[in-house]
């Protein structure tokens, strides 16, 4: 297929985990940036306020830019972005929080952690 065929917009797929080492921090930082925003109105700055002191997951919504993670990556425009933040239980031993591709390679390792089928990952 020629690049004239194919499309010209990727979706980029990122997830985070990110375990919140001290709240007040994070709140205090949320808060500055809530009352620096010139093009929040009265009234969504003082809901913005409450959810951010309410809600540590709510906070860092505030503070994560998408934008920021293209930054100035050549040949790249940013079309759409779009994130939510949650509180979550997170067992980093569970298969269910394995990155992708991670669960299948845990299922191939032997009790000693070598790989069973020996190939060692090559041709991947």
């Amino acid at each position: 297929m020629s690049t004239s065929e194919t499309s010209r917009f990727v979706r980029l797929h990122v997830e985070l985990v990110l375990e919140i080492t001290d709240p007040e921090e994070l709140t205090a930082a949320a808060l500055t940036r809530v009352e620096s925003d010139d093009s929040l109105p009265d009234e969504e700055r003082a809901h913005a306020r409450s959810a951010v002191r309410e809600d540590e997951a709510e906070a860092l919504a505030y503070l994560v830019e998408p934008s920021e993670l293209i930054g100035e990556v050549p040949g790249v425009e940013l079309t759409q972005a779009s994130w939510s933040s949650e509180e979550i239980d997170y067992d980093p031993e569970s298969v269910e929080w394995a990155m992708e591709g991670e669960a299948d390679d845990e299922d191939r390792d032997g009790e000693d952690g070598d790989r069973e089928d020996g190939d060692g990952g090559a041709g991947r």
